[in-house]
């Protein structure tokens, strides 16, 4: 289980403030040059959309639905900001895979 889960983090982009193309690139060199089966989109937030807008444009721009939404698993993290309040987020986190 330990080797899945390092196997996973391999193939993982975490979505923040870089340039939307960046994420997109990051995407399709995953399964392009490392020929990687199947790819994590991770975000936090306000960068959720982002996450969605990501995906959608690797699969079906530049991957010509060589790819599927494999999976899509949402939760939310409470955690302490630095004023002290408890905080909750929101997470998502997208599974491409190759067909």
């Amino acid at each position: 289980m330990a080797e899945e889960k390092k196997k996973n983090n391999d193939n993982t982009v975490f979505i923040g403030n870089k340039p939307f193309m960046n994420y997109v690139t990051g995407i399709v060199m995953q399964f392009t040059t490392q020929n990687a089966s199947e790819v994590g989109i991770k975000a936090r937030g306000k960068f959720i959309s982002r996450a969605v807008d990501v995906a959608e444009v690797a699969s079906k721009r530049f991957l010509e639905n060589k790819v599927d939404i494999k999976d899509i698993k949402i939760d939310s993290e409470e955690f302490e900001n630095k004023e002290g309040k408890n905080v909750r987020v929101s997470t998502i986190e997208l599974t491409l895979s190759k067909k």
